[in-house]
């Protein structure tokens, strides 16, 4: 795997390493050097040698500093000659030039590869509100990676992705998700968020570069399923609040066979039996509906994390209710 160092003036590397790991989840071969105002550039190139000592794989190393010519850059620079042919040092360091590098090390055993891939997410991860204040440039191109979709291409709707997550489109899904599953729109697949403006265009907003979102109530979904011939070519990721959601799509025709159990927000009369998912009787009797109709649980936050055994989550959720009768 490649191993990757965050650099940077203060503590700003460690933030970001932070962030990311909220985001994608934790990460192996990452270390974070930072150059602190009381040191000087000794100092920052013994914790670089500490940190490339530390990688499984110290051939292949990916360098994100802060600043270009700043004092991390020269230090990573002045050990960066001897070994040029494999390893890659970007400045700029941003959230989604690193959460790109995590996302692509599963397919690249290559820094430099991985360096010249990550340029775009990174420039694409500026934007500014209003829109209108982005150089024309910037405008055009934003248009035309938005515009690469298939609509209107034979065939129908692949859907790369359902998921329950009541938190619906936000940064584990804008980034890790949509890195690994790639689709071509978003669906927010509720009634309640349907109704709701402020809701809507908040999702519409957070949509990754290049990704189109939607949101729509339940049977609109369910007319667009039964006749989506419209849309050949394209990737659907579907998002439900909640599993009641997901049975009546189901119901309605929707063809779903996994659903991804992501994050069930706790409130008043659901019980926690881990981190992320909160359930009450109605949401535990909804799951096991859903797998009478044949449809599979893939319960995990991000990509990365090891698949939750549903079967298990549901029994103790119900022993957990059980005592609160």
């Amino acid at each position: 795997m490649v191993g990757i160092i965050l650099a940077s003036h203060g503590e700003f590397a460690k933030g970001i390493l932070q962030s990311s790991t909220m985001i994608f989840g934790e990460q192996e071969n990452v270390q974070a050097v930072t150059l602190m105002p009381s040191e000087g550039p000794d100092d920052v190139k013994a914790k670089m040698k500490d940190a490339i000592a530390s990688l499984d794989n110290q051939d292949e190393v990916l360098f994100l500093v802060d600043l270009w010519g700043g004092t991390p850059f020269n230090q990573v620079n002045s050990l960066f000659e001897e070994h040029k042919d494999k390893w890659a040092i970007v400045a700029g360091m941003n959230l989604p030039m690193v959460i790109e590098a995590y996302a692509l090390r599963s397919s690249m055993e290559s820094a430099q590869k991985i360096a010249t891939h990550i340029l775009n997410t990174a420039k694409e991860g500026v934007k500014v509100k209003p829109e209108e204040l982005e150089p024309a440039d910037t405008s055009k191109f934003s248009k035309a990676s938005a515009g690469q979709s298939n609509a209107g291409a034979p065939g129908s709707f692949e859907y790369v992705l359902a998921r329950i997550d009541s938190r619906l489109l936000h940064g584990q899904v804008a980034t890790a998700w949509s890195k690994t599953m790639q689709p071509t729109r978003i669906i927010v697949v509720s009634d309640a968020v349907a109704k709701d403006e402020l809701r809507r265009k908040l999702i519409q907003q957070a949509a990754p570069p290049g990704v189109k979102a939607h949101v729509v109530p339940i049977n609109q979904m369910i007319k667009l399923a039964k006749d989506d011939k419209h849309f050949g070519g394209e990737r659907a990721m579907l998002l439900f609040e909640n599993p009641e959601d997901v049975l009546r799509a189901v119901k309605g025709g929707v063809p779903l066979k996994t659903i991804n159990v992501g994050s069930m927000a706790h409130s008043t009369g659901k019980v926690q039996p881990n981190k992320v998912l909160a359930f009450n009787q109605e949401d535990i009797d909804t799951f096991n509906k859903l797998k009478q109709a044949g449809l599979n649980f893939d319960v995990r936050k991000v990509p990365n994390d090891s698949k939750g055994n549903m079967d298990e989550i549901l029994k103790k959720a119900q022993e957990e209710l059980n005592k609160l009768k």
